[in-house]
Parts: C-alpha cells; structure tokens; sequence
C-alpha cells in the first residue's frame, strides 16, 4: 500500500516501533480506527497523524517531569530488585 492515504498494519507497527500484534489488538478494540479490506485492514494515514499530534512535538513541563521523575524513583524503589532480575533474562 505503498504511496496510498492508508497503512497496513505491519507498516503502523514498524513506524511506531510495536508488534503487529499490539497494533491488531488497537484495531479489533476501536482504538485505532481502521476498514477492514478482504482478510486485512486499512488504517487511514489521517487517523494517525491526528492521534499523533496529540502526543509527539510537545515539550513536557518541569512538573510533569517531576512527576515522572519520582514515579520512576519509587518504582525503582519499590521494585528494584525486580526489575535486576527481569534484566538478566
């Protein structure tokens, strides 16, 4: 689907750096909105760069990231070795 308005689901899924699975899973929910062609779906390339600028481009303010900062401080602390553990696998 090359040059076209819309995306497969493996196309959205290496531009967002997920599985196609993951994306599949937003489809089959309502999440991302997509047409169903035959067996595969179509995602509206519209669709996407209206979800995405909601998120990308912003800049964070100091408090939310002070707010991150101190939810992955207390996550480290509170599962730290956990997480040691988790790396090694």
């Amino acid at each position: 689907m090359k040059n076209s308005e819309y995306l497969t689901i493996p196309e959205l899924a290496q531009i967002m750096g997920i599985s196609r699975i993951a994306i599949y899973n937003k489809v089959k929910s309502g999440k991302i909105k997509a047409v169903r062609i035959g067996r595969n779906y179509a995602i509206p390339k519209k669709e996407v760069l209206e979800k995405a600028g909601d998120v990308v481009g912003k800049t964070l303010s100091a408090g939310q990231k002070k707010l991150i900062e101190e939810a992955v401080r207390k996550t480290v602390e509170e599962y730290g070795e956990v997480l040691k553990l988790l790396k090694d696998k």
